[in-house]
């Protein structure tokens, strides 16, 4: 997929298309020195890294404004939904100093509101009080693991989305057995063997319990 074939795919604006054309550009010059995405997909950057990360926007919550982004990475697919134009802040957690300094070097170069906290998901949920309204993941831990990383940001009207592969039903069962929630999961726009799941209503069992 090149540019104009993800213009025409997503309808993004000019000003979106220009803030992801200047991070594709940091991405490129940083991945000389840090190993950010995986090689072989430097060059399918629109495909496999921005389209896979935009295709959540459809799902946020009506009026959300606080996105928690799990083991951000190279940012996705947090940094590509505050450049696309979500409305609020958004959060990018990652322990990685130089995948840090990547982003925050993004969230200058594009002037989005993102904060890059670059700290264990953990010591960020004892650090900080932060009610997310939107909480995602991509390649970061098995479902039921994402769910404990996300519980303490997590409130009634949370919404979470993660990016799964083709073991995405039997992850999905897995936490079914210590987490009440509501899911819906969608066919992936660039990956036929993999879902989006969205889950709402999210509940330790344990909790229920007490």
């Amino acid at each position: 997929m090149d540019v104009s074939a993800f213009q025409s795919e997503f309808d993004v604006s000019r000003e979106t298309l220009a803030r992801l054309t200047a991070y594709e550009a940091l991405l490129r010059k940083w991945q000389q020195k840090i190993n950010l995405v995986g090689p072989s997909t430097v060059d399918q950057i629109w495909q496999r890294h921005f389209a896979d990360s935009l295709q959540l926007m459809p799902l946020i919550p009506e009026n959300a404004q606080k996105w928690v982004d799990l083991g951000s990475g190279a940012g996705f697919p947090g940094a590509v939904a505050a450049l696309a134009g979500f409305p609020g802040e958004v959060y990018l957690i990652e322990s990685d100093k130089r995948k840090a300094a990547f982003l925050q070097a993004v969230a200058r170069e594009t002037g989005r509101a993102i904060t890059v906290l670059a700290e264990r998901i953990e010591n960020v949920a004892a650090s900080r009080k932060i009610a997310a309204d939107v909480i995602s993941a991509r390649a970061l831990a098995p479902l039921v693991k994402l769910l404990e990383f996300s519980a303490p940001f997590v409130t009634p009207k949370s919404c979470a989305l993660f990016l799964k592969g083709r073991d995405w039903q039997a992850e999905l069962e897995a936490a079914e057995r210590d987490w009440l929630f509501q899911a819906e999961v969608f066919p992936s726009r660039t990956d036929t063997d993999a879902r989006v799941i969205k889950l709402t209503h999210i509940t330790s069992r344990a909790k229920e319990k007490i």
